[in-house]
């Protein structure tokens, strides 16, 4: 009698769940950041991070960025063995990088390169919030600056996915200079009359979104990504008011013409294709 009220109690708890027979109360889920939902890791996966209920679109790893948007191995990286140095001596820095390295196979917050994208080529930026939540150092910043030259000593166009929760204060003022120096860079790129396209991922804030990350030519932001400068708790407490509960969310932004398009995962290659064909680019090479 027991057993069979136990077997009862299992049903009656996997139907209150809203599992079904397949078992999912088995296998492993992920809370939406935005809605809160649980949805099936897998299925989260499968639909490259974006939740299937708010249309929330997560945080990707640098190689699946690149899977997912340029042409299969046309990726040629710029840099690739630059690390920080310890310029404030700050406590425990180094150890943390080289535990970073470790971890994620990256050397830091940014990677560039070149790339094709449906046959037009680009220089390319990928930042990583894996990597001390792709805090900007002076790696970032010279990294950034570089692809910026060649962008424009090669006459090509410049596309920066940015993720970033702004300056990194284990480099203290060595951090807050990269600001004006990458500005500086994509003025220089600008100047000579080439394209740029900044394409806001969860989350660019701080520094990153003072800087490069506002100058695009062409402003994209993926879908419920967060986007500001400083955070919420900060902003009110200084305006002693209560915020919008969309603030510094993409579609926010977008309506107050901070952002210029909101683009799908699913259709970022093919709008960033077209854009480089309108302006010409399908013709150049690498």
């Amino acid at each position: 009698m027991g057993e069979r009220f136990d077997n009862f109690f299992d049903v009656v708890k996997k139907r209150f769940n809203g599992y079904n027979n397949n078992d999912d109360s088995e296998r492993e889920t992920v809370k939406c950041p935005r809605c809160q939902s649980l949805i099936l890791l897998d299925r989260y996966e499968e639909l490259h991070r974006v939740c299937p209920n708010c249309n929330y679109h997560g945080r990707l790893s640098t190689p699946e960025r690149i899977e997912i948007t340029f042409d299969k191995d046309s990726f040629r990286e710029f840099d690739g063995d630059m690390i920080s140095c310890d310029p404030i001596s700050f406590p425990e820095y180094p150890e943390k990088q080289k535990e970073l390295r470790t971890k994620t196979g990256l050397n830091d917050a940014v990677t560039t390169g070149t790339a094709l994208i449906k046959g037009s080529p680009a220089v390319v930026g990928i930042m990583d919030s894996r990597y001390m939540m792709g805090s900007m150092g002076s790696v970032v910043g010279e990294k950034i600056t570089r692809a910026f030259e060649y962008a424009t000593d090669n006459h090509l166009p410049v596309i920066l996915f940015t993720a970033s929760g702004g300056a990194r204060m284990q480099e203290g003022i060595v951090s807050l200079m990269q600001m004006a120096k990458t500005s500086g860079a994509v003025k220089r790129h600008s100047d000579a009359g080439e394209l740029y396209i900044t394409v806001l991922t969860d989350p660019t804030t701080g520094g990153v979104t003072a800087s490069f990350a506002s100058l695009g030519d062409i402003i994209i932001a993926e879908p419920k990504v967060l986007i500001g400068f400083a955070g919420r708790r900060v902003i009110e407490s200084t305006m002693r008011q209560r915020l919008p509960e969309d603030f510094q969310l993409a579609e926010f932004m977008r309506d107050k013409g901070f952002v210029d398009m909101i683009v799908d995962r699913k259709k970022m290659r093919s709008t960033l294709s077209h854009l480089l064909k309108l302006h010409g680019y399908d013709k150049k090479e690498v």
